[in-house]
């Protein structure tokens, strides 16, 4: 005997589930990706600002690093419940969740590219009298650029997962609020369409990425020979 559909539903079942929900989709699909994209570009900028702060000041590092990992310990499923707590059930807590997420592999990343710059070239542009900016414009930036699009690509991966982690708390618009629903409802079909959504958003969404990595750092395209 085959397997219940109300277990595994065959892919023409999950279509016509599709077909059904399709209009109530988009604006699903307009928070989760509205929660992840504030949340990406707010935990990447708090990354940068941590990465700099870290890589100048090392006193700073041996305070930081310890609570940057000891943040990844903690499962976002458990610390959701609190930011909902905290920030109530609007778009706060799902932007906190996915800038959590975003933060740690930016900021890590970014502290190596910046650890990585050339000293040679730093001291060449001292010797010429390059100010602080003009070294941070011509050496630490084009150094640190893609690092910080390595650790972005990696946050960009988890960003629509972890928003829709935020929305299974509570939300009142999102995937996570369409997937709870649906398996609240033993719409397994349609539990499938939320998974397969999230998965496209999330290609969709390191595709970006990727493709703003290559327009900000051309020179590493060169380097490793890519068409």
């Amino acid at each position: 005997t085959g397997t219940p559909a109300y277990v595994l539903p065959p892919p023409s079942l999950v279509w016509t589930a599709f077909g059904e929900v399709r209009p109530l989709l988009g604006a699903h699909i307009a928070t989760t990706t509205t929660e992840a994209l504030v949340g990406i570009v707010s935990g990447a900028a708090v990354g940068v600002i941590l990465a700099v702060a870290v890589w100048a000041v090392p006193a700073f590092r041996r305070l930081v690093y310890p609570l940057l990992v000891a943040s990844q310990t903690v499962p976002m499923v458990v610390l959701a419940p609190l930011l909902v707590l905290w920030f109530g059930f609007g778009l706060t807590p799902k932007v906190v969740v996915v800038a959590l997420i975003a933060l740690f592999p930016v900021a890590i990343s970014t502290v190596g590219g910046l650890a990585g710059a050339d000293e040679e070239q730093i001291d060449l542009l001292r010797s010429m009298g390059a100010d602080r900016s003009d070294i941070l414009r011509l050496v630490l930036v084009p150094s640190a650029t893609p690092a910080f699009f390595a650790g972005l690509r990696i946050a960009a991966a988890y960003a629509i997962a972890g928003a829709v982690i935020g929305e299974w708390v509570g939300a009142s618009s999102g995937l996570g609020l369409f997937l709870t629903r649906s398996q609240n409802s033993f719409r397994v079909d349609r539990v499938f369409v939320g998974v397969a959504v999230v998965a496209v958003l999330s290609v969709a969404l390191f595709g970006i990425v990727d493709l703003l990595a290559r327009l900000a750092a051309p020179w590493q395209r060169a380097q490793t020979g890519e068409d």
